[in-house]
């Protein structure tokens, strides 16, 4: 997998208000005591416990930052119910997302599935308090995997295929157990019976660990990992498209939403690709680059600082 370039000297742009430390487990990132308070005007934008939401939401920090738009960071706040919880109570003003789960969380019975009908349909579920900006062209969408030799052995290739197999154990984070393409779905629209093995990682080295030695026979790894590739993985076809299309997206509290900060962040969307998630979270888990020197480097590839 290709790099943006050079390896950056770490720092985040001047000016931008870091409200949390980065790694620090024994610390709650919405704990106002364990970090510095940002005024009414600083909008604070939060990120999911994985590296690429934290990248994206290091770049909107940075692109805000550099329109003079105070922008303050509260990174690795945890699964999507924490981090909705805190755009509810104004912990958090905005949050990198993803539109087809996001539609599913706040409305499992929608029956979009194209890209468009589901910004669409996610755009009328949202509560009244909530927004989104456009959606990027780039998608990081959930997969199911397994390994290349259980593949072949087990003559693997389709979701659907799992149906036959006994015994079977899936690595995936602990709200796979009801989400609508996790254990329902498969058993609903597949016939798959597994049991979920529960690995909180975001698909990362502990899950492909397990997959590897066989604790598990199949991993939920999102699509723009670059541990599919390295580790020869088979993604499984998924024909019912029970995964919807998931398209990178600021979910936004309206009461943090302007003209300017509206039109800095669409700028950033229109910008970002599904190639360039794959390069970054390679740059992240292969490179050991942090995440503010991604998002800066992203940023001024595209001359948007």
């Amino acid at each position: 997998m290709s790099s943006f370039g050079r390896k950056l000297i770490g720092g985040v742009l001047a000016g931008v208000v870091m409200m949390g430390t980065v790694g620090c487990g024994s610390s709650n990132p919405l704990d106002s005591s364990s970090s510095q308070e940002s005024d009414a005007s600083t909008i604070t934008i939060g990120s999911a416990n994985f590296a690429e939401s934290e990248i994206l939401a290091n770049m909107y920090v940075q692109a805000l930052a550099s329109h003079g738009i105070h922008a303050a960071l509260k990174p690795d706040i945890g699964a999507r119910d924490v981090y909705i919880a805190a755009l509810k109570d104004g912990s958090i003003d905005l949050v990198p997302e993803y539109t087809g789960n996001l539609l599913q969380y706040f409305d499992k019975d929608s029956t979009a599935h194209s890209a468009s009908d589901v910004y669409s349909e996610l755009k009328k579920a949202l509560p009244s308090k909530f927004a989104v900006l456009d959606q990027a062209k780039a998608e990081d969408s959930d997969s199911l995997n397994v390994t290349k030799s259980y593949s072949e052995q087990h003559h693997v290739t389709s979701i659907g295929d799992l149906s036959k197999i006994n015994g079977l154990k899936i690595a995936a984070a602990p709200e796979f157990a009801t989400r609508p393409y996790g254990i329902t779905g498969l058993k609903q629209q597949y016939g798959v019976d597994a049991t979920l093995i529960p690995i909180n990682d975001g698909g990362g080295a502990t899950t492909i660990k397990a997959l590897l030695n066989g604790t598990v026979q199949m991993a939920n790894i999102n699509t723009t990992s670059p541990s599919i590739k390295t580790n020869n993985l088979v993604t499984l076809k998924d024909p019912l498209q029970m995964i919807l299309p998931q398209r990178v997206i600021p979910l936004i509290s309206k009461s943090a939403e302007s003209d300017k900060v509206t039109s800095v962040l669409n700028e950033v969307q229109s910008k970002l690709t599904t190639q360039d998630l794959m390069t970054m979270n390679g740059e992240s888990i292969n490179d050991k680059e942090s995440a503010s020197a991604i998002a800066k480097h992203w940023l001024q590839t595209y001359k948007l600082v």
